[in-house]
C-alpha cells in the first residue's frame, strides 16, 4: 500500500494538509480534522484494495486521490471488484476507474458499443480483454480485430515489404494486447486456427461475421463510408465494440471521420451506447493525463473547425 519508497504515501501528504509517519503495522496521520478524517476514508480504502488486488498502481493512487476529494471514495470498491480476467502471469485486468467500469458494463450489456476518449484511457485493451473473456466463456466463436491502415506520415508504398508487412505496424497495439492476455503459445494457436483475425478494416468489405466479438480500433481515422460498411458487416450473435480519439484524427484535410458523424447518425438508436472517457480514466504514466489536459486547454482557446477540416 505505501508504494515503493514510500511513494504513495508522499503523495498523499502532496494532495492533502497532512503529515504521515508510518510505525510499524501503525499509520500517524496529523493535520486538519477535516483533512485527517478524508485521509483515514482513504487510506481504509486503499487497504481494502490492496487485499483483494495486490500492490496498487500509481494510477491506482491517484484516482482514489480524486474520489475522495469528491467525496466518493467509497465508490473505489465498485472499481475493485470488477475483475474481467487473468492473465497467464497471474495479472488480474480490471476497470481502474469508474469511467472505464461504466464501459465495461455497456460492453457486458450491449451488442454495439462506441468508446471515445483520448488517449491511454484504456478503450482498446479493455475491449480485447473483454473478448478474450468472453471468447474463453465460450459465449463466441471467435475474436476479430481490425484497424484502418491509414498513411500518418509515411505512405504506405514507401514502407518495406508485402501488404501484410506494411500494414503490421498499423495492428501492432492489438498484438501487444494479445500477447499480455493470452500469451504467445495461445496467441499463435489461436490465430493458426482463425480463431482470432487481425486484420486491416478493407479486408471486411463483402464479409457477414457471426457469432463473432468484433472491435474496430482507431475509429477516429475511418471515412464515413468505411464506418457504415464495417457496421453492416455485424451477423448474428455477434458484438462489436468501436474505439477512437476524435482529437487525433490522421484523415486528409476535408475528409469527414465516420466516428465523428456516427454520433450523430446513431444518437437515438436503442441497443447502442456510446461512451465518452476523460483524462480523468488515463491510466498510463502521469504525465500523459496532463498531457491531455494541457491538450485540451490548448484546443479551447483556438477557433473551431469544420468537421472533418484538419486539426
Amino acid at each position: 500500500m505505501f508504494g515503493r519508497h514510500d511513494t504513495n504515501l508522499k503523495k498523499i501528504e502532496e494532495s492533502f494538509d497532512v503529515r504521515i509517519v508510518s510505525r510499524g503495522n501503525e499509520i500517524v496521520v496529523t493535520g486538519p480534522d477535516e483533512e485527517v478524517e478524508k485521509v483515514s476514508s482513504l487510506m481504509d480504502a486503499l487497504l481494502g484494495a490492496v487485499r483483494q488486488t495486490g500492490p496498487l498502481a500509481d494510477h491506482d493512487v491517484r484516482y482514489a486521490i480524486d474520489l475522495t476529494n469528491t467525496g466518493s471514495i467509497s465508490r473505489l470498491d465498485e472499481v475493485v471488484n470488477s475483475p474481467i480476467i487473468v492473465t497467464p502471469r497471474g495479472k488480474q485486468v480490471r476497470p481502474r476507474g469508474l469511467g472505464q467500469k461504466t464501459y465495461v458494463e455497456a460492453m457486458r450489456k450491449q451488442s454495439l458499443v462506441f468508446c471515445i476518449g483520448p488517449a491511454g484511457t484504456g478503450k482498446t485493451y479493455l475491449a480485447v480483454a473483454m473478448a478474450v473473456a468472453a471468447l474463453r466463456d465460450r459465449q463466441y466463436s471467435r475474436i476479430i480485430l481490425t484497424r484502418p491502415a491509414v498513411e500518418a506520415g509515411e505512405k504506405l508504398g514507401f514502407l518495406p515489404g508485402d501488404i501484410q508487412e506494411k500494414v503490421n505496424p498499423y495492428l501492432r497495439p492489438i498484438y501487444d494486447a494479445l500477447f499480455d492476455l493470452l500469451g504467445v503459445d495461445t496467441f499463435e494457436k489461436y490465430m493458426s486456427r482463425a480463431i482470432i483475425e487481425v486484420a486491416p478494416l478493407a479486408y471486411m468489405r463483402g464479409r457477414t461475421l457471426d457469432d463473432s466479438f468484433i472491435i474496430l480500433d482507431e475509429a477516429q481515422n475511418t471515412t464515413a463510408e468505411q464506418m457504415k460498411m464495417f457496421l453492416t458487416r455485424m451477423g448474428i450473435g455477434s458484438k462489436t465494440v468501436v474505439t477512437g480519439d476524435i482529437t487525433q484524427i490522421d484523415l486528409p484535410k476535408g475528409t469527414y471521420s465516420g466516428l465523428e458523424q456516427i454520433r450523430i447518425v446513431l444518437k437515438d438508436v436503442e441497443g447502442i451506447e456510446f461512451i465518452y472517457l476523460s483524462e480523468k480514466d488515463v491510466v498510463r504514466h502521469e504525465l500523459v493525463q496532463k498531457v491531455v489536459q494541457a491538450y485540451d486547454r490548448f484546443d479551447r482557446k483556438k477557433p473551431r473547425h469544420e468537421p472533418g477540416e484538419e486539426r
